[in-house]
């Protein structure tokens, strides 16, 4: 059969727009996203002083997910994102199965992310119904997405900036709080001591496990840079360098921070329903710094949702050049942007605003949405170490002439899989991710009878050929 030329594949391929400072902070918006801002206060509720641990837990394994990521990314540039690798080294069906569970990934996130900036505009508007703000912003994100992906990648810096500069804001102030003795009006004295006054680990043993849940959300998202590999200029200089500032950004991020909003607020005073960044700065009696907190959080909300919507569009179009889904989402405008894959994001997106139009919560909704949302993503970050498995074992010269070798190697993977399964069982053991929990495996069994009727096509079948081809020909270059 014969293979796609290279002025073919070049014409109807996405273009790499994005820069070294691009794929930074989208790195960045990817590890701080509304687990943190929206859900932290669930877990320090959940935890006490040791979320802190759970936190850094969860990003060490992360971490190792990413690096055996990057460098299979870079083992051979014919594979534009983790889908393409799973394809090529797992079979047809990986690709099936991680492509449209990643995008169903981004479509739950992405509802999470809208129900949460819904949430953070009642802050403003007590009486405005949680349903038209939620309308607006899904509205707002296909239209910022629908121009090039520069665009795209010139709005998540400035939205993942805003977050940066407003966490290290809230380590500073919160600092002077603390040296200050600052002491809230019938509260206790902002101290450090505030975070083993009542022991470091002052939640039950099931407390601690519980925080995993809304923990593990606030990392999804962290893979985006293999969905932007496509679309980045010199990948084998900026890829690297991005995953390998998680560790600091988890670091500073996350640790730093929290551990400044429990030293301010003891952890038995911190709402379970409202985002602690904000009361932080309420309790200090900065009610516009509070409000300028509040329109972070909101941005962090909408630049993770934005992320959502850029990723979706992308993995239904690599899905579309696999055969795996319907022709016309293979299409590009003009300007190299899978439109159709958009739009089609767009639609499903609005399931947010109905579950915010009928619930009386926030939190409750977000919960079950965050559950399913990171039980998906573990089977995507699951394939992803499965995948260089089977790499190491196939292709043992390309791991030796890599440049960008996963620390701890094989063995590594292995931990990090049995970490995931340590996470399965602590979300069963709560009413409300025992829900999601059972209600995930229904969306493995759409996809494995969609999976078994799409492969009785012909059709399917010589598209998913001229794609291994095109996979092949990168991996024949690169053994050469």
């Amino acid at each position: 059969m014969a293979q796609p030329t290279a002025e073919a594949a070049a014409h109807r391929d996405l273009s790499r727009q994005l820069s070294n400072r691009h794929i930074q902070l989208i790195a960045i918006g990817g590890a701080i996203g509304t687990g943190l801002f929206m859900g932290s206060g669930k877990t320090i509720a959940l935890t006490g002083p040791s979320v802190i641990v759970v936190y850094m837990i969860v990003g060490f394994m992360l971490f190792f997910v990413m690096r055996a990521m990057g460098e299979l990314l870079l083992a051979n540039l014919h594979y534009k994102s983790f889908i393409d690798f799973a394809v090529d080294l797992l079979g047809p069906w990986a690709g099936f199965f991680t492509g449209w569970t990643y995008w169903f990934c981004w479509i739950v996130t992405g509802s999470a992310d809208i129900i949460a900036l819904a949430g953070y505009v009642s802050f403003w508007w007590h009486g405005l119904p949680l349903w038209l703000p939620a309308l607006l912003a899904v509205l707002l994100l296909i239209t910022l997405n629908l121009p090039t992906v520069k665009a795209f990648g010139e709005t998540e810096f400035w939205f993942a900036l805003i977050k940066v500069i407003a966490i290290i804001a809230l380590i500073v102030v919160g600092l002077v709080m603390v040296l200050n003795h600052f002491k809230a009006p019938g509260g206790a004295t902002a101290s450090f001591a505030n975070l083993w006054k009542d022991g470091f680990f002052p939640a039950s043993s099931m407390g601690f496990v519980a925080a995993f849940q809304i923990a593990t959300f606030a990392f999804v998202g962290i893979e985006l840079v293999g969905t932007t590999a496509a679309e980045v200029k010199a990948p084998e200089r900026n890829l690297p360098k991005a995953i390998n500032s998680i560790p600091l950004r988890v670091m500073l991020f996350y640790v730093a921070a929290l551990t400044t909003i429990m030293a301010v607020t003891p952890w038995r005073e911190i709402s379970a329903e409202h985002s602690p960044f904000v009361a932080m700065f309420s309790l200090a009696g900065l009610a516009i710094a509070a409000s300028v907190i509040n329109f972070v959080v909101l941005t962090s909300a909408a630049s993770a949702a934005n992320s959502g919507v850029y990723s979706t569009s992308r993995t239904v179009y690599r899905l579309a050049m696999a055969g795996d889904a319907p022709r016309q989402f293979a299409k590009l405008t003009a300007r190299r942007v899978p439109a159709n894959g958009l739009f089609l994001s767009g639609v499903f997106l609005l399931s947010a605003v109905v579950m915010v139009a009928i619930g009386d919560s926030i939190i409750g909704p977000f919960t079950v949405v965050t559950t399913i949302s990171a039980l998906c993503f573990m089977f995507v970050w699951s394939i992803i170490l499965v995948s260089y498995l089977v790499y190491r074992r196939r292709h043992p010269h390309l791991h030796e002439a890599s440049q960008f070798k996963m620390p701890g190697g094989s063995a590594m993977c292995y931990v990090v899989l049995g970490f995931f399964g340590f996470l399965i069982w602590a979300f069963a053991q709560k009413h409300d991710t025992l829900q999601a929990l059972l209600v995930t495996p229904v969306w493995f069994a759409v996809l494995g009878a969609s999976w078994l009727v799409l492969r009785r096509r012909p059709r399917h079948l010589v598209r998913e050929a001229d794609f291994t081809s095109e996979l092949h020909a990168g991996e024949t270059a690169r053994d050469h």
